[in-house]
């Protein structure tokens, strides 16, 4: 089954309305076999200046085309999403390593995307406000920001762009997109999906580089009025300061706990924590950091999720038997075999996995894993693992579970188990995170749905999904009318 066959994708940079190569190259590597499988542009600094200004140039243009026609190009570009969904699946499961039914869910939910920003910027609008002057009219309206600077990572390299490109497409902007290396031929396909729908030269630029070449030059360029990221906390940080000043929407790291208490319906906790830790590898910003279990119920639900690991098939990401593929890439896997070696050197007791498997074709498979008996200075607590991990913490009462929850440094996605539904509500306004799912897991998140990190945390800056988006890319405009007396 396992196949280095791509379908046929420009791989290069669009500026413009057209396609260019770089005679320099960055290696796109198939982590399920270790094999190059493409080159793509390793693009300068002035690439991307060139990108910048393609966008500039098509911003009054795009920004002045009325509403319904763009809603109607964000429909055109879902239809040509669809038509390509089995060859840019087939690609982004070779390219990233997710199971080919992963792959194919995120190609379907990106034209969902699209059809999602096409509806709900056609219900945007702006307000009539009252003013103590009774000769005033005043009125507030929706604006593009103007040329978008959006940077993407490689776990969801298809969906994550979509969250942005969409509502940005929809709502005016024109757009400077920088994807991560590792996965530029599907962002490629999607591109030429986009380009074959018939966007207007200029409102989408795809220029393929280092981040910290093309990325860094986009941040900073003052034609670039505001920015969007989904990454690292790091590299967001990074971001934060280089762009000072510019509106950022910045989606960045997560370490969730679940909690489990006592009263929990164990099954479905078992489930939602390995499911949200085995889902892409764990390669999730939202996935299962660490399950906080109550001392009555971790013995049962450990061997839950054991159990869980157990049935997990790893290997060939194409085979349709395979639940979970290789992770993306050295230094993602060189961090998972870190955090399981600390805690294992710190006395955890690994209950399953914790090996990587290059016997199965690459030093990138990495065992579906548990490990107990966990505490909170241990990397798996403190630090996103970004892999299929599943660490345990006894507590003893709701409150232990609580302090240990907030001493989080990260406040993206939590979830908490319990049949009192008044009891979760309760702990759920008191975790300062941004999502709080009751009996469900961490990952859990629909795509009109608000999704960020909660403030004081390093998880981010704003909120996608839906209208939130569509307004986080959109400048509010006051306008007065003085009226004749």
């Amino acid at each position: 089954m396992r196949s280095n066959r791509m379908p046929d994708v420009e791989a290069g940079n669009h500026i413009g309305g057209r396609w260019s190569a770089t005679v320099d190259t960055l290696p796109v590597v198939n982590p399920a076999t270790g094999e190059t499988i493409a080159a793509v542009p390793r693009s300068s600094r002035e690439t991307a200046d060139e990108a910048v200004a393609a966008a500039k140039g098509a911003a009054s243009g795009w920004a002045a085309t009325p509403v319904f026609e763009r809603a109607a190009m964000c429909l055109a570009i879902a239809a040509e999403i669809d038509a390509a969904r089995e060859a840019i699946a087939h690609m982004l499961s070779i390219e990233q390593g997710k199971i080919l039914a992963e792959a194919q869910g995120e190609v379907a939910k990106a034209a969902d995307g699209f059809r999602l920003a096409a509806e709900l910027v056609k219900q945007m609008g702006g307000k009539t406000l009252p003013a103590e002057d009774p000769g005033k009219l005043v009125m507030t309206l929706r604006q593009p920001r103007g040329v978008y600077g959006v940077i993407t990572p490689w776990n969801f390299p298809v969906n994550i762009p979509v969250e942005y490109l969409a509502p940005g497409i929809a709502t005016g902007n024109t757009i400077v997109w920088v994807p991560a290396p590792s996965t530029a031929l599907v962002a490629c396909a999607l591109m030429a999906a986009i380009e074959k729908a018939g966007l207007p030269a200029g409102v989408v630029n795809l220029v393929i580089g280092a981040g910290a070449t093309v990325g860094d030059a986009v941040v900073v360029h003052p034609d670039v009025s505001a920015i969007a990221f989904t990454g690292s906390t790091a590299t967001g940080r990074r971001i934060a300061e280089r762009g000072a000043g510019k509106p950022l929407l910045l989606e960045l790291g997560g370490n969730g706990p679940l909690i489990v208490l006592e009263d929990a319906d164990l099954d479905a906790a078992a489930a939602a924590a390995a499911g949200g830790a085995f889902f892409n590898a764990g390669q999730v910003c939202a996935a299962t950091g660490f399950v906080l279990a109550h001392a009555s119920v971790v013995e049962r639900l450990c061997d839950k999720l054991v159990a869980k690991a157990a049935d997990q098939v790893l290997g060939d990401p194409l085979h349709p038997a395979t639940t979970m593929g290789p992770l993306n890439n050295a230094k993602v896997a060189a961090k998972v075999r870190a955090h399981v070696d600390d805690a294992i050197a710190q006395g955890a007791r690994l209950l399953h996995g914790g090996r990587a498997r290059p016997d199965l074709g690459s030093e990138l498979f990495f065992e579906p894993t548990v490990v107990r008996d966990i505490t909170p200075d241990m990397r798996l607590c403190r630090e996103e693992t970004f892999g299929p991990v599943v660490p345990v913490v006894a507590f003893q009462d709701e409150a232990q579970a609580l302090e240990l929850a907030l001493r989080n440094d990260y406040g993206l996605s939590v979830g908490v188990f319990t049949k009192d539904i008044a009891r979760g509500i309760a702990m759920a306004k008191v975790i300062p995170a941004g999502i709080v799912n009751i009996n469900a897991g961490t990952t859990w998140w629909e795509i009109h749905l608000p999704f960020g990190g909660g403030c004081g945390k390093q998880s981010g800056i704003g909120r996608l999904g839906g209208m939130h988006t569509l307004e986080a890319m959109t400048e509010i405009k006051m306008i007065t009318v003085t009226l004749p007396s």
